[in-house]
């Protein structure tokens, strides 16, 4: 079995932390919909706002809020302070 100690012992890396941060890179390349799974995740455990949802998941607000309404999550829609709505406007011009 191919390991990440086995291909820097190997030379193809300098480091184990290498390894795995190309091999997480390469799987959200190759496996877009765990972006959105990982949004998910964080919206629902890390009340993040539905914007950066949006953002984490690469897909545009209109989007991730049908994504949600298709997994059953109600939407948490509006900023509760002034603080998130300049946070939810901040990701919203980054995209």
């Amino acid at each position: 079995m191919i390991t990440p100690h086995v291909l820097v012992e190997a030379g193809i890396y300098p480091d184990e932390q290498t390894v795995i941060r190309e091999a997480m890179r390469t799987l959200w390349q190759e496996r877009p919909q765990l972006k959105i799974e990982w949004a998910i995740h964080q919206y629902q455990t890390q009340d993040i706002s539905l914007a950066k949802a949006a953002a984490f998941a690469n897909v545009c607000f209109d989007r991730m809020k049908e994504i949600l309404l298709q997994r059953g999550i109600q939407p948490r829609l509006g900023a509760e302070t002034l603080n998130e709505a300049r946070q939810e406007l901040d990701v919203l011009q980054g995209i």
